[in-house]
C-alpha cells in the first residue's frame, strides 16, 4: 500500500521524472503535471485520490501561487507543498497565505521532504475523518 497519493507539479521535466521516480521508489503513489493548468485539470479528475500537491512557485503561464490559489478554492482540504529553487522571503510568505502546508527549497533533503508530505498527508487525513465522524453524528442523532 501507498504511504500517499501525490501530485507532483513542475514546469521542469527532468526533474518531474527524476523525483517521481524516487519518490515512487520510496512506495508513493504519484501523477505528474508539467503545468498549473494540466494540475487543475487532474485534480478535476482524480482529486479525490490525491491527498497531497508538491507544487513547483516558478512556472510558466500560471505560477505556482496562483496555482495554489485555484487549488485551495476548489479543494480546501487539499495539502500544498510549495517547492521551489527561487525562493524569496515575500513569495514563501504569499504561498502561506494562500494556504500551502509548507515551503521548500530545491534542492531540498529527501528526507525533508519525506517527512514534510508524510505530516501534510496525515494532516488532510485527519480533517477527513473529522468531516466523517460529523456526518455519522449528524445522521445517527436524527435517528434517536
Amino acid at each position: 500500500m501507498s504511504i500517499a497519493n501525490l501530485l507532483l507539479v513542475d514546469d521542469e521535466t527532468g526533474f518531474l521524472d527524476a523525483m517521481s521516480r524516487r519518490l515512487t521508489k520510496r512506495n508513493f503513489t504519484v501523477k505528474t503535471a508539467d503545468s498549473g493548468m494540466a494540475a487543475l485539470d487532474i485534480l478535476r479528475d482524480e482529486g479525490d485520490q490525491i491527498e497531497v500537491v508538491i507544487l513547483d512557485v516558478k512556472m510558466p503561464g500560471m505560477d505556482g501561487i496562483e496555482t495554489l490559489t485555484e487549488i485551495k478554492r476548489k479543494f480546501p482540504l487539499m495539502e500544498v507543498i510549495m517547492l521551489t529553487g527561487h525562493a524569496t522571503v515575500a513569495s514563501a510568505i504569499d504561498g502561506m497565505k494562500q494556504g500551502a502546508f509548507d515551503y521548500l527549497m530545491k534542492p531540498c533533503e529527501m528526507d525533508v521532504l519525506l517527512s514534510k508530505v508524510a505530516e501534510a498527508a496525515n494532516k488532510k487525513r485527519g480533517h477527513e475523518q473529522k468531516i466523517v465522524d460529523a456526518r455519522i453524528k449528524e445522521i445517527t442523532s436524527r435517528m434517536a
